[in-house]
């Protein structure tokens, strides 16, 4: 029987990887329903191909003219699993009213888990229905720990590529602009993602997401450099032996696994080949250089409100490098001033994060005022 797939985000990175893998295995998915915010030439091309019945338009007059097109789509259209490509604290919402409707949730929208995380998962208990990790780090995990047990757990390693600027020193960092920003030399991803994981905020979020998802204490969770890509997380168990996820650098595996939940997926790209010479290798973050990852271990130690100013600031930031306003490092200058205020309020509900959401952007915006160039 094949699985009917709402896709949100549909015209982002990975909502056309998640309908390439639709049109690619009709005989286990169908189409149910999409989102598109502005993308309106995309939308019509799906309906056609797909005889496409429900949508959302979310680019509207208003923020809540748009949630509302958005939770009418999703109560009114029969779906099995809801793949959230939506990228940013825009995601929550959908992820909430996405679980609200008792179905699967496919998770790519990693602000979601970061902002809300313990949340959203006692929502889903309630609702009956289950968060599945589509980040490639965190599906790596869920397989890694499916496999073998959490009760054996006792470290996460989560694998970073270090971006395009690895090598490059803090003084070399000053003078980066956006297109230097956007040559990923493994990822093909949207415009703002590809940035985090210039500055290293994607791993930063990536670390609060694990302590999250798999409630595992930020002191239990490592960062390693990995060039190569290929190896996407790591568990050590509690024997201290280290068990690895590996798979060539491509979202549309993780996004497959979580399609197929609970069934394995078929094979769909082609696997390493162990037949051929190839080299992994491993190194610490340099973190000195890179101080957004240790900002986000920082806030996934604290918890609280912070992964949510962390987040807020970082956003604000992005937006404002790739307006040209900013220089790249001070990225992590206006994030670090946003994380001193006090945010050890813990958010009762999704409106108190949505409130400590607004009020660290406010206070990203005031620091932006005095530092734009």
């Amino acid at each position: 029987m094949r699985k009917k797939v709402i896709v949100l985000g549909c015209a982002g990175s990975i909502g056309t990887s998640t309908i390439d893998i639709i049109r690619h295995f009709p005989d286990l998915f169908e189409l149910a329903g999409v989102s598109v915010h502005r993308n309106i030439q995309y939308l019509e091309l799906l309906k056609k191909e797909f005889d496409l019945k429900s949508w959302a338009i979310t680019f509207k007059d208003t923020e809540e003219e748009g949630r509302e097109q958005l939770r009418k789509m999703l109560e009114s259209t029969e779906a099995d699993i809801v793949v959230n490509g939506i990228s940013g604290a825009a995601g929550l919402f959908a992820s909430v009213e996405a679980i609200k409707t008792h179905r699967k949730l496919a998770l790519a929208n990693k602000e979601s888990i970061v902002m809300a995380g313990a949340l959203l998962q006692k929502l889903a208990e309630k609702e009956k229905t289950k968060i599945i990790p589509v980040d490639s780090e965190h599906s790596a995990l869920y397989q890694l720990i499916q496999a073998h047990g959490k009760q054996i757990v006792d470290r996460l390693i989560i694998t970073a590529s270090g971006g395009p600027f690895r090598t490059r020193t803090k003084e070399e960092l000053k003078n980066i602009t956006l297109e230097d920003a956007l040559k990923h030399p493994t990822w093909n991803m949207g415009t703002k993602i590809t940035i985090d994981s210039a500055s290293l905020a994607n791993k930063a979020l990536e670390v609060i997401e694990a302590v999250n998802l798999f409630s595992m204490p930020a002191d239990r969770i490592t960062v390693t450099v990995h060039p190569e890509s290929i190896v996407h997380s790591l568990i050590q168990t509690i024997s201290g032996e280290i068990y690895a996820q590996l798979s060539p650098p491509n979202m549309r595996n993780p996004i497959f696994n979580a399609l197929s939940d609970p069934q394995a997926a078929p094979q769909y790209l082609q696997p390493l080949d162990f037949t051929k010479t190839f080299a992994l290798h491993f190194e610490p973050p340099r973190l000195k250089d890179f101080p957004m990852l240790e900002l986000g271990f920082e806030a996934a130690k604290k918890m609280a409100a912070y992964p949510i100013a962390f987040n807020a600031a970082n956003e604000e930031a992005v937006a404002a490098f790739i307006k040209g306003a900013i220089s790249f490092i001070d990225i992590s200058y206006i994030t670090e001033k946003v994380l001193s205020d006090d945010w050890s309020a813990i958010p009762a509900d999704f409106q108190t994060v949505m409130q400590a959401d607004a009020k660290a952007r406010s206070r990203a915006q005031k620091i932006l005022q005095n530092i734009q160039r």
